[in-house]
């Protein structure tokens, strides 16, 4: 069993903007600061070595529509963090942060104008 990580490297991913790479610690009230409330995990439908922590009432609060995850639109600021079914997050890999920077760059981005035709 591998050890659990202090600290781990994860992408930011705030609305409007592009994925930054962080080093944070690995502590529940550090990644809810970074979502500014209590967390929900979700998944890609893509690669399950990866997590998505996002604020669980970010709809309910209001706060703004942030990227599309193909079954669901996270609104929010959300924390993308390696998952190897150990239990525990865990850093993501060199490989894991450029795809992911890629992933949800700029071409990911919910519009303005598409907002208004959402209906969640």
């Amino acid at each position: 069993m591998k050890k659990l990580q202090r600290n781990i490297r994860v992408l930011v991913v705030e609305p409007y903007t592009e994925p930054r790479e962080e080093i944070i610690p690995n502590r529940l009230s550090d990644k809810q600061k970074l979502v500014g409330g209590l967390i929900e995990y979700a998944y890609l439908n893509n690669d399950d070595d990866v997590a998505i922590i996002c604020n669980e009432d970010g709809k309910n609060l209001g706060l703004p529509l942030n990227r599309d995850i193909g079954y669901d639109i996270i609104s929010g600021t959300f924390l993308i963090v390696g998952d190897n079914d150990s239990g525990e997050d865990r850093s993501l890999t060199d490989e894991q942060v450029n795809y992911y920077k890629e992933f949800f760059g700029k071409e990911s981005f919910i519009e303005n104008d598409l907002k208004n035709e959402i209906d969640l």
